[in-house]
């Protein structure tokens, strides 16, 4: 047999189609297994021409490419099938190189890669190289001219270790006008790509808002040049008596800029927003774990200059230094008062729910050196965490699951209902065996003790590196 020739797939449907009555009689014979979407599909972020042909190109991992192919994430009909997708940190448009052996419907037809792909990027894919390279990798007004009209809220110098100080500055967009509805359709294919479970937001509806993070340098020309580092996507509902809360939907630092504290400084301006609007206050939808890790970092190290509760630390932290809670019947869960969680909620806009995780943090903190009475710290988590799980008494109270016979779907056949206080419950399935629900209640227990450790170890790092600086 001859050498197999390599071909290209360009985006046009048609060429595709030609493409496809050309080499058909090739997949005679043998069945098509397909290749994962995931294996043969590479995604880089590029600023330059120098970077799309450099071997240094930023790579980027998505966190799932097999969701954007129907047969569970297998493509069919290609032999050798490589696909190089660059995005422009510049502009946000996409250019796609795909390249294959042979192709032919071997019974299972052949996927269509341009219809995939248009699902993940729409109108931002760009179909020519040579206008991608000159044009969408040239355009530094982009985002200039799209956050324009925007508020700007706060700036901060950044100095990092491998270049000079940068001015980075956050700036408010509302939804429902034309730059930002362009910014945000232009950025939403890499959150599609990074951000487990996202979706696209409604950007005609008024009520959301962009916090966009640029870092701003002056070219050669002199110009202002904008660079995009990362966004957030927040709601503003109406709250009683002509209040609001907002309420955080998306967030995204870009991957060449993470773990440099931008994350931070971006939640710090939400905060700050937060406050000084006096909105009812700040929640967040289906935070992932490490989000939820660095939202807790900070707003642990806000309560510990909030005077108002130091009191109350001070008594949670005094018991457990009073003795053995092993020797008690009953480990108490040592929550602040209601009043106390009202008042920083009012003050501070922190939820309950997120005010009691930081709650447990900053009793850790106080408890230095806290080998000596970790023990008793573990039996307070494990009273909490049977108390959120099970309920008061093993299940008077809390959230509870109720079985309900149902025909039409079995897997539907419950129903969830809270009673009792009406306190923020943490819900998991436990096995019905009483012997696995203790294995897994202390793993549980076990896993929010080693994230409490976590945070307060970076919080008091964090502030030991402040009180150096200052001095």
């Amino acid at each position: 047999m001859g050498q197999k020739q390599k071909q290209v797939l360009q985006s046009d449907p048609d060429n595709e189609t030609s493409k496809r009555r050309r080499v058909a009689f090739t997949g005679i014979g043998y069945e098509d297994v397909g290749v994962e979407a995931k294996d043969c599909i590479r995604i880089f972020l590029v600023s330059s021409k120098e970077e799309f042909e450099g071997p240094e190109s930023f790579v980027i991992h998505p966190v799932d490419l097999n969701s954007y192919f129907d047969n569970d994430g297998k493509i069919f009909g290609y032999e050798g099938l490589k696909i190089n997708i660059w995005i422009s940190s510049i502009s946000f448009y996409a250019y796609a190189d795909i390249v294959f052996e042979s192709l032919s419907d071997r019974g299972k037809g052949v996927t269509d890669l341009h219809e995939a792909l248009q699902s993940i990027f729409a109108e931002t894919l760009v179909k020519s190289k040579d206008e991608f390279l000159q044009k969408y990798l040239a355009d530094n007004n982009f985002v200039r001219t799209n956050i324009s009209n925007g508020e700007v809220l706060k700036n901060k110098a950044f100095k990092q270790a491998d270049s000079d100080a940068s001015n980075v500055e956050v700036v408010r967009l509302v939804a429902g006008n034309m730059p930002t509805g362009q910014l945000y359709c232009h950025i939403i294919p890499l959150v599609l790509l990074l951000v487990d479970g996202s979706s696209p937001i409604d950007v005609t509806d008024p009520q959301w808002e962009l916090y966009v993070m640029v870092q701003k340098k002056t070219d050669q020309q002199g110009e202002i040049q904008c660079l995009l580092l990362g966004f957030t996507a927040v709601y503003r509902f109406y709250h009683y008596r002509g209040n609001s809360r907002l309420r955080l939907g998306q967030i995204l630092v870009l991957p060449p800029y993470q773990h440099k504290g931008y994350g931070r400084f971006l939640l710090e301006v939400l905060n700050d927003v937060a406050i000084s609007e006096n909105v009812y206050d700040l929640t967040v939808e289906e935070p992932l774990d490490n989000f939820q890790h660095v939202r807790s970092c900070i707003d642990t190290q806000r309560l510990l200059g909030f005077e108002p509760i130091q009191h109350l630390v001070t008594k949670a932290v005094t018991f457990l230094k009073g003795g053995r809670l092993s020797k008690k019947t009953h480990s108490p869960r040592l929550t602040p008062p209601p009043s106390d969680v009202e008042e920083v909620r009012k003050i501070l806009k922190i939820t309950k729910t997120q005010f009691l995780k930081c709650w447990e943090v900053l009793i850790y903190i106080g408890l230095n050196p806290t080998n000596k009475y970790m023990d008793n710290f573990v039996s307070v988590i494990s009273e909490r965490v049977k108390y959120d799980i099970l309920g008061k008494d093993s299940g008077t109270s809390g959230k509870q699951l109720i079985e309900i016979p149902c025909e039409v779907n079995p897997e539907a056949s419950f129903v969830m209902f809270k009673s009792g206080a009406g306190e923020d419950i943490i819900t998991a399935q436990l096995d019905d065996n009483q012997t696995n629900q203790e294995e897994q209640l202390q793993k549980l227990v076990q896993d929010r003790v080693k994230e409490i450790q976590l945070i307060a170890k970076k919080v008091t790092s964090q502030l030991e590196s402040s009180e150096v600086a200052v001095k």
